[in-house]
């Protein structure tokens, strides 16, 4: 792990105070000429710029500086002293500044304002396409022999887009119709009217993705890893000849080859692979669609009147000849009289085109429903355990003892008193606190402890102490523990 890798982001700071919506509103504009290619900005550009929304009305120069002062404290802008246009020793004094948002700001605006355009729902698309311009891409790589370093980079950029794409778009797709947004509107009837266009949107995708996923599964098998080496070794040199000052310290080689790795698994780890998984996932909507529209077809038949249905059958009736071609007829329409119902346990697959004889057995065990029947219980023996007693017993007084003793060497005399202990025992923490929680109960403040003594607890509210312990420090107020000897009876 890189050294300070996972270290506070202050930079993010700004997105959670009390003014986030100022440092907000002030690092946006900073984004947008970002974007524009304008990079330094002067205070009086940006409190022009804030005047234009109704809550910045009262906003002065003073309190824009104060802001720009702390987004520079947490870097997210970057401060510089404009010296070039002063004319007066005056103004050089007054440290005119222009200012310059850092790259950790261009990304988190970016971010935000990706996330404001997408709105509370999952983006993401099933775009069939995609899957061609990545074997199109693989197809580039793979006869790129004698192509330019310039070339090769250019290729491995392709094949990286639409593979970061393919993935994206997908992952969010799915992730869009398992949200409770689309359950809701799946089962309304309104539903009916878009299931043809969507059946047949994720059925030409998985046609798509069957077909050209086997060429792009072959064109993987058939590149070799010596090749894919020499082909890596071009896009690293161009790299290298992007002008930085910085050095990064990654291996440009190893990272590329890891890279590889990961897409060919995306499509040839098996039954395992993302590949598969996206076949069944579509598979999953398809069959729940379907079984969403036959639920609300159900539904409409239940609410729809029978009248003219049963008329048509009864004519049918009166036209038979013999009672056996009745038969027949009522065996089709009505199905089988006096059946038998069966209630089973089993859990059978979510599978709505599994057939009842591709399903394992399965063993039930039928008890007898009768009062007399009982379960056959097996006489158990009955065991000593006077030896676990005084073993269990032994231990406990030894606890006990040991609690003691620990106790006795906080002792002042007769007296605890919390200020003055150093770092003690959890075990001895907890005992102290049980006994301030006892004594709250009486009157009296005195109660008699685990080791048979009275100890009389006076607590002071007015003075905190600290009661240091192995595991950590509770702040509460003073407490003196007094020891109390009980007199004898002549």
């Amino acid at each position: 792990m890189i050294e300070g890798q996972f270290k506070r982001v202050k930079e993010a700071t700004y997105l959670s105070t009390e003014k986030s919506e100022t440092y907000r509103a002030i690092l946006r504009y900073f984004y947008i000429q970002h974007e524009r290619m304008k990079e330094f900005l002067f205070p009086e550009e940006i409190l022009a710029h804030l005047k234009g929304y109704a809550s910045f009305h009262s906003y002065s120069v003073e309190e824009l500086h104060v802001d720009l002062d702390a987004l520079v404290r947490w870097g997210n802008l970057l401060a510089q002293q404009e010296s070039g246009n002063v004319r007066t020793i005056e103004e050089y004094k007054r440290r005119r500044f222009r200012y310059q948002c850092t790259p950790y700001t261009v990304e988190f605006e970016r971010m935000l304002v990706n996330f404001e355009q997408a709105g509370d729902t999952f983006g993401g698309s099933l775009e069939k396409t995609q899957f061609e311009r990545l074997y199109q891409s693989l197809q580039h790589i793979a006869d790129s022999g004698n192509d330019s370093d310039e070339i090769c980079a250019q290729h491995w950029d392709d094949v990286i887009t639409y593979f970061n794409k393919i993935r994206q778009n997908t992952s969010d797709y799915f992730a869009y119709l398992l949200s409770e947004d689309a359950n809701e509107q799946m089962k309304s009837e309104a539903f009916l009217a878009y299931k043809d266009q969507f059946t047949t949107y994720l059925r030409d995708f998985i046609i798509a993705l069957q077909r050209t996923a086997s060429q792009i599964q072959g064109l993987l098998l058939s590149m070799e890893r010596q090749e894919m080496k020499r082909f890596f070794e071009k896009v690293a040199r161009h790299r290298e000849k992007t002008f930085r000052f910085e050095q990064l310290g990654t291996d440009e080689l190893t990272e590329l080859e890891a890279i590889w790795t990961n897409v060919r698994d995306w499509f040839l780890s098996g039954d395992d692979s993302q590949y598969q998984m996206l076949q069944r996932r579509t598979n999953d909507a398809i069959r729940r669609i379907t079984r969403i529209v036959q639920r609300l077809g159900e539904r409409n038949l239940q609410l729809r009147s029978r009248k003219e249905d049963y008329l048509h059958l009864a004519k049918w009736f009166a036209g038979m000849d013999s009672i056996e071609e009745a038969h027949k007829l009522s065996s089709v329409a009505f199905g089988v009289f006096n059946t038998r119902h069966f209630h089973s346990d089993h859990i059978p697959t979510d599978d709505i085109y599994t057939d009842t004889w591709q399903e394992l057995p399965m063993d039930h065990e039928t008890l007898p429903k009768v009062r007399e029947y009982g379960e056959k219980t097996k006489a158990t023996e009955m065991v000593d355990q006077r030896s676990r007693k005084e073993e269990a017993k032994r231990l406990h007084l030894e606890q006990r003892q040991y609690e003691k003793r620990v106790v006795e060497q906080y002792m002042n005399g007769s007296e605890i008193l919390l200020h003055e202990l150093p770092v003690v025992e959890p075990h001895v923490r907890k005992l102290l606190l049980s006994w301030i929680g006892k004594a709250m109960m009486r009157e009296d403040r005195t109660i008699k402890t685990e080791f048979g003594t009275k100890v009389e607890v006076t607590l002071d509210p007015h003075e905190t102490v600290q009661l240091r312990s192995q595991d950590g420090t509770l702040e509460m107020p003073n407490v003196r523990f007094r020891f109390v000897r009980e007199e004898v009876k002549s």
